[in-house]
């Protein structure tokens, strides 16, 4: 099922998008559209008019709702004549389209995903792949990645980020680093679905690297007494992929190569550079964290206004630091007891 919403604001179209409510085959269209209103409108305040293209059975009812969670009088209706009308029959054709393409997509995927089963030899078509990364610079603001892909597309809801924690992991040893987040992502999913009813277990991993990384997660899952996770890793090839092709990994020792052209090449191509963009974000933010750290944010009892006020006053965190406790009493918003605990912290390290 398919519903175009179109947003019309002041007399102007401010734009429409189409949404495909999920687990709908047994539940009746008028049901699935009223829900859908409802949970649309639980984050976007509800407008004074709605216009739907069928009579709801409980459309008072559901006004009534939408109304109350607004704060003033909702009215929902469905137009029979004039401009009106042209708009809900432009909004119909719309849905009909976006469904035409999103059905179209759907084969394309399930035929991609049967293939995917085909070559790395799985019993069905993946559900639930994850692919994993990492990032760093020289070693700093080192991270791990992941990110959930299905047959309906990227499941970004569910994507993660593995800061580095564990004393014997080096940041920048990209072995370690996966050995990390393998170790972490699988106990917790032992602990939490040991019976891998909740459907957060990967039919299939892709990891981004050659034999040595997938020796070391296949290690870490070893280790934890999980053997039945397909795992495989994706190198550049020889050329550092310049052709287009990528060496995958398999467990049992074996590399294979996809044709240049293949669908599915260019398929786990996207999904390893999706895993390598969210690396690289999440580690671009933390890089922004730590530049903007400052040894004033470790003082116990100074808060971020009494922070920026020192740093007006003092200019640099290690002008704070260094400033005698004459001059740090001199500071706006800075009490003795305070001038007296920032002196202390410096001074006693």
């Amino acid at each position: 099922m398919g519903i175009q919403a179109f947003f019309i604001r002041g007399g102007q179209n401010w734009g429409h998008r189409s949404f495909f409510p999920a687990h709908t085959n047994d539940v009746p269209e008028d049901e699935v559209l009223s829900q859908f209103l409802m949970q649309f409108y639980e984050e976007v305040p509800p407008p004074r008019t709605i216009f739907v293209d069928r009579n709801l059975e409980e459309a008072k009812l559901l006004a009534e709702a939408l109304a109350a969670r607004a704060g003033h009088k909702v009215a929902l209706g469905m137009p029979q004549r004039g401009p009106r009308r042209r708009l809900l029959e432009q909004a119909q054709r719309n849905a009909v389209e976006a469904l035409d393409r999103r059905m179209a997509e759907s084969t394309t995927q399930a035929r991609l995903l049967a293939e995917l089963a085909d070559v790395f030899e799985l019993p069905e078509p993946p559900d639930r792949i994850e692919i994993y990364d990492n990032s760093h610079i020289q070693g700093t603001s080192a991270l791990g990645a992941m990110v959930v892909a299905g047959p309906e597309g990227f499941r970004k809801g569910q994507y993660r980020k593995f800061n580095m924690k564990r004393a014997e992991t080096i940041a920048g040893d990209d072995y370690g680093m996966m050995r990390e987040m393998f170790s972490r992502r699988f106990a917790r999913a032992q602990e939490e679905d040991p019976d891998r009813q909740s459907g957060t277990w990967p039919d299939l991993v892709l990891v981004d690297g050659g034999r040595g990384q997938l020796n070391a997660v296949k290690g870490v899952l070893e280790d934890l007494g999980i053997e039945d996770v397909c795992m495989v890793g994706v190198a550049k090839g020889p050329h550092h992929g310049r052709d287009g092709r990528e060496v995958f990994h398999l467990m049992d020792g074996r590399e294979l190569t996809l044709p240049v052209n293949s669908p599915l090449l260019f398929y786990i191509q996207r999904l390893r550079d999706e895993a390598h963009r969210f690396a690289i974000g999440a580690h671009r933010d933390k890089r922004s964290k730590a530049i903007g750290a400052s040894p004033l944010d470790e003082v116990p009892g100074i808060g971020p206004a009494r922070k920026k006020a020192l740093l007006m006053h003092f200019g640099t965190a290690r002008a704070v630091r260094g400033a005698s406790l004459e001059d740090l009493r001199k500071a706006p918003g800075v009490s003795a007891a305070v001038a007296q605990q920032l002196y202390d912290y410096f001074h006693s390290r």
